[in-house]
């Protein structure tokens, strides 16, 4: 066997291998009612763009603060600084619009798909929060494949989670559990909660 044929089939196997395994992908399908698909459905097409404003200066500057301490975070899982800068932008804006804490949402995202755009799980589920496509088909347009555009991506995960929280009258061990499909049990919520811990931000004393 020649050493190009050998390379070829060990590139070949490598990328048969996952690099790490995902979270998700045992959301259950449940049925909707009208009225929870329709404010649903207007929430992932809200054509806001996602930039955070501000009714004050301090509020900024806090904002400001934390993007610059996320950022530095984050260098090591992602080495360009203005795709940290949009995705964190993007989180922060996501998560605050559904009432989520972008701490929270970091925490979800690091143990659903490590950071990774791409990442797809044995179910099927895509993108950095691991939304299952059946989620494309009830309350989006029903392209799956736009599931692994970064702000989309962020606005289904938090919706979805926001809807399992208001399910579980504001339980987040619970949502988190419903989110993935595995609802009462303790692994997953707690290892989002330890993932969480990672990204809380602590304002320095002025």
């Amino acid at each position: 066997m020649t050493l190009r044929r050998r390379a070829l089939l060990i590139v070949g196997a490598a990328t048969l291998v996952p690099t790490r395994e995902v979270q998700a992908g045992a959301q259950a399908e449940e049925p909707l009612a009208d009225s929870v698909r329709l404010a649903l459905s207007a929430a992932i097409s809200d054509s806001a763009p996602p930039k955070p404003s501000f009714e004050t200066i301090d509020e900024r500057l806090v904002y400001l603060r934390w993007l610059g301490e996320m950022s530095q975070r984050l260098r090591r899982r992602e080495s360009e600084h203005l795709r940290r800068v949009e995705f964190l932008q993007t989180a922060w804006y996501e998560s605050k619009r559904a009432g989520i804490e972008p701490s929270l949402l970091l925490g979800l995202v690091q143990v659903e798909s490590g950071f990774r755009k791409y990442a797809v799980s044995s179910a099927g589920a895509r993108g950095y929060t691991q939304v299952m496509p059946f989620w494309a088909r009830l309350i989006g347009d029903g392209d799956s494949g736009r599931l692994f555009n970064m702000a989309l991506n962020l606005r289904f995960g938090c919706v979805i989670l926001r809807h399992y929280l208001n399910l579980e009258h504001g339980d987040m061990y619970m949502a988190l559990g419903r989110y993935n499909g595995s609802r009462g049990r303790p692994e997953y919520p707690n290892s989002v909660f330890a993932s969480q811990r990672l990204w809380v931000y602590k304002p320095s004393a002025a």
